[in-house]
């Protein structure tokens, strides 16, 4: 979604840890002057709350937008990665503000947003504007009927209770790309004001909620917290409770992505020299009682 909103052609790569990316615009009605929206994108979920510090402390919480994505084809990981990023971004705020900053920021996305809503005494509102993002909806939406029925109910429900936006997506269905880019550009650059102009809760469509529109009577459940309504979920469809096993990212040095020809070159000298130290002194006896078929210290004997 990044590369697509800043106009890269290039091929997509994992993301290894935390990457940044920026993209510039000219202010309206100043042409010379620019705005800078500044996109970290997290890699990996878990033990993330150290790297989410990074753009917390860099910009500040008053001035973060987080964007949580989720992969709709895997219902049940959907708890784990959601559960995974809510408490690394919790634990990340709480590291660097005091509860009563906190709660002034909530505060202040209420008064913005929607302090008359009916249920805003009933929800756990995060302190930054934040997006739920469904992934994969092209394969989503050929799921069994029923299991499409709890997702949507359970991922209205939580993103209910955090007063957070919900968007289901497919890179394949250019309306969903366009939703999203401004999306990105009014979370960035504050136009346009309204992204998100029709609301979509059919479980058979890809569902479109703008935060704070959607009410506990529209979804058809008694008011909440996201404790049950985690628990719920995982009584209707069975999740995955632990930590998932992520396949191997492939080693950047050896990615053309990541080529630097004199560091490339450097490394190679290196490991040279690393393969020659262990052949030839006694560390290499200890080496043998492992397995090293996997490592970058591998090495052929003689």
């Amino acid at each position: 979604m990044i590369n697509n909103f800043l106009d890269r052609n290039e091929p997509i790569r994992p993301t290894l840890a935390l990457e940044y990316s920026f993209a510039r615009r000219t202010a309206s009605g100043q042409s010379t002057q620019k705005m800078v929206g500044n996109f970290w994108e997290l890699g990996s979920l878990a033990n993330s709350s150290q790297l989410i510090e990074v753009p917390i402390k860099s910009h500040g919480l008053e001035n973060l937008s987080v964007i949580i994505m989720l992969n709709l084809s895997e219902p049940s990981e959907l708890l784990l990665d959601l559960e995974l990023a809510l408490n690394g971004l919790k634990q990340a705020i709480t590291n660097n503000y005091s509860e009563a900053e906190i709660q002034r920021l909530k505060e202040k996305i209420i008064a913005q947003e929607s302090q008359n809503h009916p249920d805003i005494k009933t929800l756990e509102v995060m302190p930054c504007p934040t997006i739920i993002i469904g992934g994969k909806y092209d394969q989503f939406e050929n799921l069994n009927s029923e299991i499409k029925r709890n997702v949507v109910k359970f991922l209205r429900s939580i993103s209910h209770t955090l007063g957070a936006s919900l968007i289901f997506y497919s890179i394949k269905v250019p309306s969903h790309t366009k939703i999203v880019r401004d999306v990105f550009n009014n979370l960035a650059f504050d136009s346009p004001l309204n992204p998100i102009r029709q609301e979509k809760n059919d479980f058979n469509e890809p569902i479109l909620i703008k935060s704070f529109s959607d009410t506990w009577e529209k979804i058809g459940v008694m008011p909440s917290n996201s404790e049950r309504i985690a628990f719920q979920f995982s009584t209707q469809i069975q999740q995955n409770k632990e930590k998932k096993e992520h396949k191997e990212i492939s080693d950047p040095c050896k990615d053309v992505n990541f080529s630097e020809k004199v560091i490339d070159e450097l490394r190679a000298m290196k490991d040279e020299e690393l393969m020659r130290l262990i052949k030839n002194s006694d560390i290499k006896t200890k080496f043998d009682s492992f397995n090293l078929s996997n490592s970058p210290f591998n090495y052929q004997s003689n």
